[in-house]
């Protein structure tokens, strides 16, 4: 008998029959109807309704009974969470039922009901099973705390829930202890700076002990937590190693990939001239090259993480060249996948192998492979140089097939060997020329103009080639335009008397009846140059090119570093770090290969070498992305570092004298003498035969009197703090109203909030979070508010914020998202943060950093606002901006004019300079600000005019 009878029923008033067979008396009865409501269930139909007497159903000793409930209650509780309730008294009777599978199930359950309400009565529930003699529902419970944490995470903070589950990883039981780890690493997910997954070698050692009993899952848990650990040294990574290495043999494929992923780390800290080393090389491949085995869509996801490898390490399948040869009934995702590997294990050893295998690939029927395959016949050429001869003519073989598409990626591919090899292969130039006419693709077109244009010397009837493509120019693609103005130029400068009509007719072209601003732009400077100076147009035009490098499709060293951290998950199939696809409240991290240790340091790779670099302590300046782009460039210019001082500009051979500096002139800031000097021409770089010893020395009159601030500055003031305003009214907030301000104390930023209850009820349970922001400002703890806030109450709150949040562009830059939750309900508002809280106290430059830095910044980057109304004389506007950690590093008097030079350093490391003209008798203020990130100038000078006036 079949359960398909539960599907089949029409009646009316089913729910009413349901209803009357759920309160049967007998157990068959009920059994057959619960049935019957979850396969309506199953099939959409809303039975919501039958929520109590399926609830009712509850109390009973047959396990299959119990299973459907709990199926239909996991189901429905969300939509009816009052009734949800009633259900919370078999749970806790359930989690000490005498049948493990029971217990197990309740607490299974009681994860997967998300409702707020009924969270808290579970926790008791939850404590015994965690710590039950069974292990079975010791490792359920472990799941169900990482699921109660993502509904309620403070509660399982408070329960000392995290602990227990820290203690589990010692659990004697391997499934136990797979599931501890897998919860405490989603729980570490969602909370990136938190410590929870403390690893030690203790910790590594019991979890590599369970390793080998766990099932494949738990195994793969283990080998994901085991890769966010950094051995110690070079000794304990070969440990792990060595006990790692045998999942290499696992049927999963899965627990492969996570095991290559933990020993491609820690191969990193391994010398190379170690003899394990080469060991664990040869122990490599052979797991891979079973991957490619399997269903076509495991070995595309195979083929993606092996490109990783190869690039990292190709020594690892250099000698399997074979596997990745091309079967007849691979899907067209396997192949193409498996050229690009092909090309990236190509050697002088086996490029014979590999070209016959491509000839042959060049002759299938399917378009798209044989384009990339005669593109791989082009890198082969450009990767091995021996080989580069047995290309072309295989290229030119291709060629003489006729097949359209064939003819174009060829002639794509010679232009690059050109590039490559100059001088060498131009005799097949005349071939290319015949097939000039069945060029119809953007790309190929252009790499011929290209040809025709940089070899117009060698091939008499140049001019009339380059004619024919621009009778119809204006109908080619932007690439072809650019290629054909180009080429006529060259082809002008070589052959000047034949082809002058020829070269104004392109420019006319491209300049006057062009919309294209790259191509006219490209017109005029080709324009102006043969007009002003055809012999420097000759140097430009004609110069002699770079060689093409042969890799010039690697992934970037970094992003391969954290592309390697993220083998056998989404991001090794997509290329791109997992930033750049989940989205959510989560913060990625981003996952670094260890420094290499130990005696094989000689030896390193750049990469290695770049990655050691990489882990260095000192973080880096943030950069703020743009709204909706987690990289967008609002900063990503030349950021200063860091560290407390900026570093000296490079020389650049400018004359320093002929550029407006800080406003008045460099000449009369360090003093004529010097600034006539040969020896200041080149910059600041160079000027120890000048530079007084002593800075206080008076050197022509300028740097003594500019740098001198002993005139009267006097000790700094508190910083200013706005005053309170509402943020929240209470008639947006259900009676909650919140006010506040920004202030910022020994260091720390703080918010200040006032919360006052104008509602009836008690309010409870706050909490506060931040959206992404412009400087990735975060609660640095939760919100204390420690005593329920009665009606028509107020309370006072601080609470310190950090700046290493998830960063965002916002609009304005210091506008602020934020949202509080309590027992009622989640509030919304955004408030604006003065921009001064994040201007931090080692934020004074050195006097010559300072000058430096001010030349090295364009002046584009410059801007100027007028502070209206201010009647503070010079000093005291010093001292009351140095409360605020704006440093005044210099001061001079120019015709009763003072000029103040001040710098500011935000928390993210963004220096900004400013210039201050304070004038006696006038009210008016002048003030210049540079900053390499402009966009951030408009908030600093309100902060200029806030503090001053108030």
């Amino acid at each position: 008998m079949t359960d398909s009878k539960y599907f089949t029923t029409t009646k009316k008033g089913e729910i009413f029959e349901l209803k009357a067979e759920l309160n049967s008396d007998k157990k068959e009865k009920k059994k057959e109807a619960v049935k019957k409501v979850i396969a309506s269930m199953t099939v959409g139909k809303d039975v919501s309704a039958l929520f109590p007497d399926v609830v009712n159903c509850m109390q009973t000793d047959n396990l299959e009974l119990k299973k459907l409930v709990y199926l239909y209650l996991m189901n429905y509780a969300k939509s009816q969470p009052d009734m949800a309730i009633m259900a919370v008294n078999t749970f806790v009777k359930d989690c000490e039922d005498p049948n493990p599978l029971i217990r197990a199930l309740a607490v299974r359950t009681m994860g997967c009901i998300r409702v707020d309400k009924i969270t808290e009565y579970l926790c008791e529930p939850l404590r015994k099973c965690l710590k039950d003699e069974d292990p079975y529902v010791r490792k359920t419970a472990a799941v169900c705390v990482a699921k109660l944490h993502d509904i309620n995470a403070q509660l399982v903070e408070d329960q000392g829930f995290l602990d227990t589950l820290k203690d589990l990883i010692s659990d004697s039981n391997p499934m136990v202890v797979a599931n501890a780890v897998a919860a405490l690493s989603e729980i570490a997910e969602s909370h990136p700076n938190s410590n929870l997954l403390d690893l030690n070698p203790q910790s590594i050692n019991k979890l590599l002990t369970a390793l080998n009993e766990c099932t494949e899952w738990g195994q793969i848990f283990i080998l994901d937590c085991l890769a966010n650990y950094t051995p110690r040294d070079d000794r304990e990574s070969q440990s792990i190693c060595e006990r790692v290495t045998p999942r290499l043999s696992h049927a999963n494929s899965a627990v492969v990939l996570s095991a290559v992923k933990v020993l491609m780390k820690f191969m990193e800290m391994l010398p190379k001239d170690l003899d394990y080393y080469g060991t664990l090389l040869k122990k490599l491949a052979p797991p891979l090259v079973t991957l490619l085995s399997a269903e076509p869509e495991l070995q595309y996801v195979a083929l993606r993480n092996i490109n990783l490898i190869v690039q990292k390490r190709p020594e690892i399948l250099k000698h399997e060249m074979k596997v990745f040869f091309v079967k007849y009934n691979d899907p067209i995702y396997v192949k193409l996948e498996k050229l690009d590997i092909m090309i990236r294990l190509a050697s002088q050893a086996n490029i014979a192998q590999v070209l016959a295998e491509l000839k042959e690939y060049a002759t299938e029927v399917d378009v798209d492979f044989v384009r990339k395959a005669v593109r791989a016949i082009g890198r082969c050429a450009i990767k091995v140089e021996q080989s580069a001869e047995r290309c072309v003519s295989t290229l030119l073989d291709l060629i003489q097939t006729k097949v359209n598409y064939v003819v174009q990626e060829a002639i794509v591919v010679i232009k690059d060997i050109f590039r490559k090899y100059p001088n060498k292969y131009e005799s097949v130039i005349a071939t290319l020329c015949e097939n000039l006419d069945s060029l119809d693709e953007p790309e190929a077109r252009a790499a011929m103009i290209w040809i025709v244009g940089e070899y117009a010397e060698r091939i008499d009837n140049a001019d009339e080639l380059l004619e024919s493509f621009l009778e119809g120019f204006h109908d080619e693609s932007t690439q072809v335009q650019l290629q054909l103005l180009t080429a006529i130029v060259k082809l002008f400068l070589k052959k000047p008397t034949e082809t002058q009509e020829l070269v104004q007719q392109v420019l006319s072209l491209a300049t006057q009846d062009s919309d294209n601003p790259d191509l006219r732009d490209r017109g005029y400077i080709y324009w102006r140059l043969l007009s002003t100076d055809p012999v420097a147009a000759k140097e430009v035009v004609l110069a002699e090119k770079p060689l093409i490098s042969e890799e010039t499709d690697l992934i970037e060293p970094t992003l391969l570093e954290e592309l390697i951290c993220h083998i056998g998950t989404l991001a090794s199939v997509y290329h791109k770090p997992p930033s750049a696809f989940v989205e959510g409240s989560r913060g990625v991290m981003h996952k670094r290969l260890p420094a290499r240790t130990g005696s094989g340091e000689g030896t390193e790779s750049p990469d290695v070498v770049n990655a050691a670099a990489g882990s260095a302590p000192e973080a880096a300046p943030s950069i703020i992305p743009s709204q909706g782009d987690l990289l967008g460039d609002l900063l990503n210019l030349d950021l200063a570092p860091s560290t407390n001082t900026v570093p000296p500009p490079t020389t650049s051979g400018m004359q320093m004298g002929g550029m407006d500096f800080l406003g008045g002139g460099l000449d009369s800031l360090l003093g004529g003498d010097i600034v006539g000097s040969p020896a200041m021409g080149a910059g600041f770089g160079v000027a120890p035969a000048v530079m007084p010893a002593s800075l206080n020395a008076p050197v022509g009159g300028g740097l003594g009197d500019l740098f001198d601030l002993g005139g009267g500055v006097g000790m700094p003031m508190g910083a200013y703090i706005p005053p309170k305003t509402v943020w929240l009214p209470a008639m947006k907030a259900k009676g909650l109203e919140i006010s506040g301000t920004f202030a910022r104390r020994a260091g720390v930023i703080q918010m200040e909030l006032v919360l006052t209850n104008k509602a009836m009820s008690v309010m409870t349970d706050f909490a506060i979070q931040f959206n992404r922001n412009s400087f990735g400002l975060a609660p640095a703890g939760p919100l204390q508010v420690l005593t329920p806030l009665g009606p028509n109450q107020t309370i006072e709150v601080s609470l310190p914020l950090s700046t290493v949040g998830p960063v965002m562009k916002m609009d304005p830059l210091n506008n602020l998202q934020v949202a509080v939750k309590n027992n009622i309900d989640v509030f919304y508002f955004s408030c604006q943060y003065p921009i001064s809280m994040l201007f931090v106290e080692d934020g004074k430059m050195e006097r010559q950093v300072f000058l430096a830095t001010w030349k090295d910044i364009p002046n584009d980057n410059e801007s100027q606002f007028q502070i209206k109304d201010c009647h503070l004389n010079s000093d005291a506007a010093s001292n009351k901006l140095q409360g605020s950690n704006i440093f005044t590093i210099a001061k001079r008097t120019v015709e009763g004019q003072d000029m103040l030079y001040m710098s500011i350093k935000l928390s993210n490391g963004i220096w900004v300079l400013a210039e201050l003209k304070v004038q006696a008798g006038n009210p008016n203020y002048t003030i210049s600000l540079k900053c390499r990130a402009p966009e951030v100038s408009q908030c600093v000078f309100q902060c200029y005019e806030a503090v001053l006036k108030n």
